[in-house]
C-alpha cells in the first residue's frame, strides 16, 4: 500500500509540549565558543537552528525552561539555581528522586506554553526553547518583543531542526551536543561530558548485543501517538529523536522512510506494516497513577478498534509502555529507553546484564 503523507497543521504536542519543527542538527560543543566579554568575564556563544550565533557578554544567570525537557538537562548539570521558571513541568514520578526536589523548586510559569506576558516580564536573560512553533500554529513572543525584554533564546538543536536536518536520525549524536552546548552555556561542560559519558557507555553496552543485528531480522516498531489524536495518526517520522532510539534499539520505525519529524497519516498505512510491536506513547500526566491509567486506555483502544485489534503486535500483546517524552524530547532518558526497547526484543542478549 502506499504511503499518502500530509503535512501537520496546527501544534502537536510531545512530552506535553509544542511540536513544529523537531528533528536534528549537527552542532553541539563545538557550536559554543568561549571568548572574554568586554567585563573581562567569558563571554558564551552558541548557534541556533538558522545558524544565528547567541553570544552572552557572560553565562545566563536567570534562565526560563520552555518544558521539562530543558529543565532536567539543566538541573543534571547542576544548574538548577539559575533556573527560574519552567512551563510544562514534569509529573510526579517523571524524574528521578534527586531532579524530582530541586525540580519542584522552579516556579511554574504555564502548565503548558508559557504565556506570552509572563514568558516576557520573567526576568529571564536566556529562554531553552526545546521546540519551535509552528509557523501559525502559536502565538509566542516574536524576536523583537525577546530582544525588548533582554532575552536571548537558546534552541535545542536536537528537537528544533529539522528542517534543517537531511535523511533520518539514528544516533544520538544530536542530544549529546546539545547537553554540551547547554553545559558549556551555563558553566558546567565538565558536569556535561560525564552525562554524556553515562549515556554513551549505556549506547555501547546495547550496541554490542543488538548493533549486528541485520536490518531484515529487526522487529518492527510503531509508535502509537494515543494522545496526538485516533481518528488521524501522527506518525513519529525518521528525523525526529525517537527513531534514533529505536534503531539503536535493534528494531526498525514503520515510519522510519518519511521525510520529517512528524506528519499525519492513517490508520491503514499502519495496518499495511503490521508491526511486531508498539509503544503505548502517552503523554506526562502529572502522576503515575494518572500515567498508567492513560497506558491502559491505550491499549483498550488498540485492542477493541476494528481496524488494530488484528494486527500482530495486538494480538500477542507485544506492548511497551514508554512515556512519549523519554524517546521524542532529548535527555538521558534517551539512552535508557534504548536499553529498555533492547531488553523487551531481545531478552536473550541481555541474560548477562542485570
Amino acid at each position: 500500500m502506499s504511503k499518502v503523507w500530509r503535512p501537520v497543521s496546527g501544534v502537536l504536542l510531545a512530552a506535553g509540549l509544542l511540536t513544529a519543527c523537531a528533528g536534528g542538527g549537527a552542532g553541539g560543543a563545538d557550536d559554543a565558543s568561549a571568548a572574554r566579554g568586554a567585563s573581562g568575564s567569558p563571554a558564551v556563544s552558541v548557534e541556533n537552528c538558522d545558524g544565528e550565533k547567541v553570544t552572552f557578554e557572560t553565562p545566563p544567570g536567570s534562565i526560563v525552561t520552555s518544558n521539562a525537557a530543558g529543565l532536567e538537562i539543566l538541573l543534571r548539570l547542576g544548574a538548577g539555581p539559575k533556573v527560574i521558571g519552567t512551563g510544562f513541568p514534569p509529573g510526579k514520578g517523571t524524574l528521578p528522586d534527586d531532579l524530582a526536589g530541586l525540580a519542584a523548586e522552579v516556579p511554574v510559569l504555564g502548565r503548558t506554553v508559557i504565556p506570552k506576558e509572563r514568558l516576557l516580564g520573567s526576568g529571564a536573560d536566556a529562554y531553552i526553547e526545546t521546540f519551535r512553533p509552528a509557523r501559525g500554529g502559536h502565538a509566542g513572543p516574536r524576536p523583537e518583543e525577546f530582544r525588548a525584554a533582554g532575552i536571548r533564546v537558546v534552541q535545542l538543536r536536537s528537537t528544533a531542526c529539522a528542517a534543517e536536518r537531511s535523511g533520518p536520525r539514528e544516533d544520538l549524536s544530536a542530544v549529546t551536543e546539545d547537553i554540551e552546548r547547554l553545559g558549556t552555556l551555563t558553566g558546567e561542560s565538565s558536569r556535561a561530558r560525564e552525562i554524556v559519558a553515562g549515556m554513551e557507555e549505556t549506547l555501547a553496552r546495547v550496541g554490542e548485543r543488538v548493533g549486528s543485528v541485520p536490518e531484515e531480522q529487526r522487529p518492527s516498531y510503531f509508535v502509537f501517538d494515543f494522545d496526538a489524536g485516533t481518528k488521524e495518526l501522527t506518525a513519529v517520522c525518521g528525523k525526529q529523536v525517537a527513531n534514533a532510539v529505536i534503531t539503536l534499539a535493534g528494531a526498525r520505525n514503520i515510519f522510519r522512510d518519511c521525510d520529517a519529524d512528524y506528519k499525519k497519516t492513517g490508520w491503514e498505512d499502519v495496518v499495511a506494516e503490521d508491526p511486531d510491536w508498539i509503544q503505548l506513547a502517552v503523554r506526562n500526566r502529572g502522576s503515575e497513577q494518572a500515567d498508567a491509567r492513560a497506558f491502559d486506555e491505550a491499549e483498550a483502544f488498540l485492542k477493541s478498534f476494528p481496524a488494530t485489534r488484528g494486527l500482530t503486535a495486538v494480538k500477542k500483546e507485544r506492548f511497551l509502555r514508554i512515556r512519549s517524552e523519554r524517546t521524542t524530547t532529548p535527555g538521558v532518558a534517551n539512552a535508557e529507553s534504548v536499553e529498555q526497547i533492547a531488553r523487551t526484543l531481545y531478552p536473550h542478549k541481555f541474560q548477562d546484564v542485570r
